[in-house]
């Protein structure tokens, strides 16, 4: 009797490791009334951004202040949840937010081995970066993980303060990128839309990477480390043309597409 019970058992469920592509929400701050207000500002014209994805929430990069601060996990899963968001595990927080977060039923992820690249632009290669500004308000990260091989699409617009990152592959937006935003490819950046706001491609250093866009406003571009900025003004025969970026030794150059 008990091995027909086992062997029905067996027949109804399999449990087997899966690796499966995850969005990695990256808090700045453990104020979540200031989140709340953030998420809100920067995902108004964007309300299906994340389309009831599985969600990890990070707090690697938390401010030093808000490091120790306590979090309530269950409004904070609500608050993401109203956003087209399935939170299912968190990580980089400390052990009291970790047990925090399995009390409200969170599970703890590992992070990433390697670190993420800095949404900063990055140091010229003669120079020290300039310290930059501290940001207005939390800056909300959407951080995917492709497949070797893979492209990630985002097919809505990237308003100011959004960040997407396709780690380990390409990335391809279909829709504007505006001033303020980012989008980030561990290999190349396609954008077939008005690039108004920063792309940085070969953000772990692979100096084969190209930035392609079918209108040329941007606000940085960066591959490999090498970064131009709209400080100086582009040559008007790429100024809101079809462009694409690529380096010559250390020297980025940008070309019309015919």
């Amino acid at each position: 009797m008990a091995d027909a019970s086992a062997a029905r058992t067996k027949a109804v469920f399999e449990f087997k490791s899966a690796t499966l592509p995850l969005i990695a929400v990256i808090l700045k701050t453990a104020d979540l009334s200031l989140l709340a207000t953030a998420l809100d500002l920067q995902l108004a014209d964007s309300p299906d951004f994340f389309e009831q994805e599985p969600v990890v929430i990070d707090l690697s990069q938390l401010a030093e202040d808000d490091a120790s601060a306590a979090i309530d996990f269950r409004k904070l899963r609500d608050m993401l949840a109203r956003h087209q968001t399935q939170p299912i595990a968190v990580r980089g927080g400390s052990p009291a937010h970790n047990a925090a977060a399995r009390a409200a039923g969170l599970s703890i992820a590992e992070m990433p081995a390697a670190p993420l690249p800095n949404a900063r632009p990055p140091a010229p290669v003669s120079a020290p970066a300039a310290p930059a500004p501290a940001p207005e308000a939390p800056q909300i990260v959407r951080e995917v993980t492709v497949p070797a091989g893979a492209t990630l699409v985002i097919d809505k617009p990237l308003r100011s303060g959004q960040q997407v990152y396709a780690r380990g592959g390409d990335v391809i937006v279909l829709a504007v990128v505006s001033f303020g935003a980012e989008v980030i490819a561990d290999g190349n950046v396609h954008v077939y839309a008005p690039l108004r706001g920063k792309a940085i491609a070969g953000a772990r250093g692979d100096t084969a990477a190209r930035i392609f866009t079918t209108c040329m406003e941007a606000q940085l571009v960066a591959i490999a480390g090498i970064y131009k900025t709209s400080e100086v003004d582009l040559p008007k025969n790429l100024q809101g043309k079809p462009v694409q970026i690529h380096l010559d030794g250390k020297k980025l150059l940008m070309e019309p597409i015919a």
